[in-house]
């Protein structure tokens, strides 16, 4: 077992971190929460463009896999994507594009919508060992209390997490009874806090960690991986977070051990997430397509009761997208990301190889 550094060890913090990051992804959520820059809203013109460029691609029996941006041709809207993906990646790091009509287009054309835009924003890379690149955020009537079970999979709570993937991509299809609010926090906001408030805290963020693969393990890997919360590199600040994974991964005997300090780092992280100071909500509509930036932002979910009826129930597509123009990530999140090349990482292997876009 490995033992952890004793708690009264002062770390130093990485060559060359400011004391505050200050860019435009270090925002606070009440200032952020009254403004609508950005949101996105498709004209009918734009609807059209959509529903033409997807329309080559409605045949149940063409794969969606092999769809790539220039399959998907969108001559006016190309340069909308091209700003919301600078938003993403060196902006306030998301979007909400408003007006996918849903429920008129149905699952398919609304799925190709989707499917499409995302690859002008990156390449899609598969989210289980199943291979999926389209993945679907329902109930399943699961439990975080298994192991091998992904919050995504509940109707549990999320808690403020990062996805394995440089930006997540959601389109709302249908919406819970009640419940299901997005939030997002800026990780940039959380550290400039952190360090204000507890310096000696803070700087335990940037030590290594064991998070839970949840036995989506790729082959020769340890179960768990080992990359700091908090990373500073190229002159970029990135985070990588999801609590419950990182204390299930204590019930590995060769997972280093959690010390005093590091969960007292962890309490006051998590308690900075959930100051309504620094975050805020937004309450996804049916046809809303929101992509983060993982490594600027921090997501929730809040829990939320469903519809009985099967056809009503919440229902979210997702995307992880990988751009070919994201920001260099450290050699350590190759334990995660696989090869570190931009347009090529993240990801949970497939098993076999294969990658699906299944409709269901």
């Amino acid at each position: 077992m490995t033992a952890a550094m004793p708690s009264s060890t002062a770390l130093p913090f990485p060559p060359g971190l400011p004391a505050r990051v200050e860019d435009a992804s270090a925002w606070y959520g009440p200032a952020m929460a009254a403004r609508s820059d950005w949101i996105e809203t498709l004209s009918l013109a734009e609807l059209d463009e959509l529903a033409t460029a997807s329309e080559p691609w409605m045949d149940e029996r063409f794969d969606l896999t092999s769809l790539t941006q220039a399959d998907f041709v969108l001559p006016t809207l190309d340069h909308r994507v091209a700003a919301t993906l600078e938003e993403l990646l060196n902006g306030r790091g998301f979007v909400l594009w408003r007006g996918l009509p849903v429920e008129r287009w149905g699952r398919r054309r609304s799925a190709v919508a989707f499917y499409g835009l995302g690859a002008h924003l990156g390449n899609a890379i598969s989210q289980n060992a199943q291979g999926y690149v389209l993945g679907h955020v329902r109930d399943m009537g699961l439990s975080s209390d298994d192991p091998n079970v992904r919050i995504y999979q509940t109707h549990e709570r999320q808690t403020f997490h990062t996805d394995s993937a440089d930006v997540v991509g959601l389109l709302c299809l249908q919406t819970a009874r009640s419940g299901g609010a997005s939030a997002l926090v800026s990780s940039a906001t959380l550290y400039n806090e952190m360090r204000a408030r507890r310096p000696e805290l803070a700087a335990w963020l940037f030590e290594a960690v064991a998070t839970d693969r949840r036995g989506e393990v790729p082959p020769g890997a340890k179960p768990y991986f080992e990359i700091p919360i908090f990373n500073w590199h190229a002159g970029r600040l990135s985070a990588i977070y999801q609590r419950q994974y990182i204390d299930s991964a204590q019930r590995f005997a060769h997972a280093p051990r959690l010390s005093a300090r590091q969960v007292e780092a962890l309490d006051l992280l998590d308690a900075l997430t959930n100051d309504p100071a620094l975050h805020f909500t937004m309450e996804l509509q049916r046809g809303d397509m929101q992509f983060v930036h993982n490594h600027a932002l921090l997501h929730d979910r809040t829990a939320f009761v469903d519809w009985p009826e099967p056809e009503r129930r919440r229902h979210l597509l997702r995307l992880w997208l990988a751009p070919e123009s994201a920001q260099p990530l450290p050699e350590v999140f190759a334990q995660r990301y696989g090869a570190l090349t931009p347009g090529r990482r993240g990801g949970v292997p497939s098993a076999d190889g294969r990658l699906r876009a299944a409709l269901e």
